[in-house]
């Protein structure tokens, strides 16, 4: 892409996510997340009313007299955003590829971090690590991930969740807020999914297109695959090809929300097509009632 019309999609897109984050996103980001990381302070004496399973006893044991841990809210959280950019997010038979929403979602996620002092780092994923971006604070830090997220052309286009998981608990050791921003296009990642939420808060947004739900009747449809680039003709007018279509996608989604709800992740399902103010929304105010 071209230097002034790369330039152009970056600021179009920092206006109109920087003023979500400004005016929207801001209380809720931060009553969802911080305070979800408690740091160690100092210790103290033990004092009438305090809580007994706060007793430190090394401490205790050294001064035979009961000492007690004092923890503080982190005021600095870490956001990871783990962004798919496998060859399935250029994909889209409305009004965007789902590659176009992801960048926006990550923008938006970035620009209420950096509002509440948070550090934003970024994976970009396939089937491997394809790009790794250190966790940073900063408006020209957020502007250079938004180009990438732009102009950035994959070295592979298949996927596999399990690859940025690992990276993740390999990587940052400090406790983050980790997004993973994906199609879920991949099996076989629970025991990833599983470790990485342990040592993190790890948060799905799957984005979809609708087409990936239904397909209309409109008779022999050519389809390739954007990950294998395998062709195949589906004939859209058969009410059982429909059908099937429609309920291979409803396994799949049961079969994901079973894995992601048995894991504890939060996680949302967000439409190409669709506004992602409402879902985002939704998923900040579910976390705030916990």
């Amino acid at each position: 892409m071209e230097t002034n019309e790369l330039l152009k999609r970056v600021r179009k897109i920092e206006i109109k996510t920087r003023g979500l984050s400004q005016h929207i996103f801001a209380g809720e980001y931060h009553s969802a997340f911080k305070g979800r990381g408690m740091a160690f302070s100092e210790v103290r004496e033990y004092q009438y009313g305090d809580d007994f399973r706060s007793v430190d006893w090394n401490v205790t044991a050294r001064f035979n007299h009961p000492y007690i841990k004092i923890f503080e809210e982190e005021r600095e959280l870490t956001v990871m955003l783990l962004v798919d950019v496998s060859g399935s997010g250029e994909f889209g038979t409305q009004t965007r590829y789902k590659n176009s929403l992801i960048t926006e979602i990550a923008a938006v996620l970035s620009f209420s971090a950096i509002q509440n002092n948070d550090k934003v780092g970024v994976i970009l994923f396939s089937d491997r690590i394809e790009r790794f971006i250190p966790p940073k604070k900063g408006r020209q830090h957020i502007l250079k991930i938004i180009r990438e997220l732009i102009d950035f052309k994959p070295a592979s286009r298949r996927t596999n969740l399990t690859i940025p998981l690992r990276y993740l608990v390999n990587v940052i050791k400090k406790r983050s807020i980790a997004f993973l921003i994906t199609d879920f296009m991949d099996e076989n990642f629970e025991d990833a999914l599983k470790i990485a939420n342990k040592k993190h808060d790890l948060v799905g947004l799957w984005i979809y297109d609708i087409r990936e739900t239904d397909l209309p009747p409109v008779g022999m449809m050519k389809i390739r695959d954007a990950e294998t680039g395998e062709l195949a003709w589906i004939d859209t007018g058969s009410t059982f090809v429909r059908n099937t279509y429609r309920e291979m996608y409803q396994k799949k989604k049961e079969e994901l929300n079973e894995m992601l709800v048995k894991q504890g992740v939060d996680y949302t399902t967000i439409a190409a097509h669709e506004d992602y103010v409402r879902p985002l929304m939704r998923l900040f105010q579910k976390r705030m009632k916990r």
